[in-house]
């Protein structure tokens, strides 16, 4: 699957798209699918920083 993940600190060039493996849930868990999600400026603020 693709993913967006962030590994180090900056603005939005820091974004890269990567493959993943296809999560599998555990007993008792469940799997759900999220096509879209958002984020808000403030939580921008709290990217990775690599300290």
């Amino acid at each position: 699957m693709r993913a967006v993940q962030i590994t180090r600190f900056g603005g939005p060039e820091v974004l890269d798209i990567v493959d993943i493996p296809e999560p599998v849930p555990g007993p008792g868990q469940k799997l759900y699918d999220v096509s879209t999600a958002g984020i808000n400026f403030a939580d921008t603020h709290h990217l990775p920083s690599g300290n």
